[in-house]
């Protein structure tokens, strides 16, 4: 495992700035994707004990990503210098997720604001897990920041951290976990034991960035006009309320620094789960309440870059 060359890191952080998710080239996590669903199959035939199966497919997709892609920069870099250099920035920028969420999410915004009240229901659907078809603008807003804060460590400061760790292998390992919890790591009657272990992994190794993404935004807060104290307070406060480890710890961030409660009622396949509150209701969710998570995501991922930047210059000096 070999940290990523600053400059490598630089440059897809750049890609995806300008660009976010290159859709018009092949994307590795839709090949690894494609891999879950056909290992998914054959393991289900081949294993009785679900849990078993469950289990060697998460070891079999992981160790498959990190050596493919590990063995494809071997190869790069035997070509050339430049060759390799290419590579893995393209690869690394596939990691992250900072301008697609801002864009995905920014199409629902948009749309409340321009009253279109179906439009941004429809839209929102595509970003979230929860039923859309009755939310109403100030739900709509919360589900916003809720995913907007979620993602920071997710898609924005959890593939950040591997990349820095161990470069574009250790990032698409993390992006095949990731993609394992979201495709198999269900507590359906399908996938309760099969995608057991999936889902835990996926709690392991969000555990450091979802608590990195918090302290990020915490520290960014105030760069971004928003409460620094307030965050930090939230996030040890309620940041257990959650039925994740990991995911209510940057809500709860995102929610102190904004002044805004997010959790309570939610409505998947027709039934309402009502969930513990996050925060306390101090101002409306609102476009404000959208526009200061955005804010609070590139100043964690900005912050956390300089972080890095520190420790790495003062490595080279030292």
């Amino acid at each position: 495992m070999h940290p990523i060359d600053p400059y490598i890191l630089i440059t897809a952080v750049t890609l995806d700035l300008l660009f976010g998710d290159p859709h018009t080239l092949p994307h590795p996590v839709v090949g690894i994707g494609r891999m879950i669903t056909t290992m998914e199959r054959v393991l289900r035939r081949m294993v009785r004990n679900e849990r078993l199966g469950g289990a060697l497919l998460l070891l079999i997709v992981v160790v498959v990503t990190y050596l493919s892609v590990f063995l494809l920069l071997k190869g790069a870099y035997l070509v050339s210098p430049y060759v390799g250099f290419a590579v893995a920035a393209l690869l690394s920028w596939t990691c992250l997720a900072a301008r697609s969420l801002h864009g995905e999410s920014k199409l629902v915004a948009d749309r409340l604001l321009a009253g279109d009240l179906e439009g941004a229901r429809r839209f929102l659907s595509r970003i979230v897990g929860r039923d859309t078809e009755q939310l109403d603008e100030p739900e709509i807003w919360r589900a916003l920041v809720e995913t907007v804060a979620e993602n920071s460590s997710d898609g924005v400061i959890a593939p950040l951290f591997y990349l820095m760790l161990g470069g574009p292998p250790l990032g698409l390992a993390y992006k095949a976990v990731n993609t394992l919890d979201s495709m198999v790591g269900y507590k359906n009657a399908a996938y309760i034991r099969f995608g057991w272990a999936s889902a835990r992994f996926d709690d392991i190794v969000n555990y450091l960035p979802a608590r990195l993404t918090g302290a990020m935004m915490a520290l960014a807060a105030p760069l971004a006009g928003l409460s620094g104290r307030s965050a930090l307070r939230m996030m040890f406060r309620d940041g257990r309320n959650h039925s994740s480890p990991n995911s209510g710890i940057p809500e709860a961030a995102a929610a102190g620094a904004l002044g805004v409660q997010l959790g309570g009622a939610n409505r998947y396949f027709g039934a309402v789960l009502e969930k513990p509150t996050i925060g306390d209701p101090a101002r409306e969710l609102s476009a404000a309440s959208y526009c200061g998570a955005i804010r609070l995501m590139y100043g964690a991922a900005a912050l956390f870059l300089v972080v890095w930047g520190t420790i790495v210059s003062f490595h080279y000096v030292l």
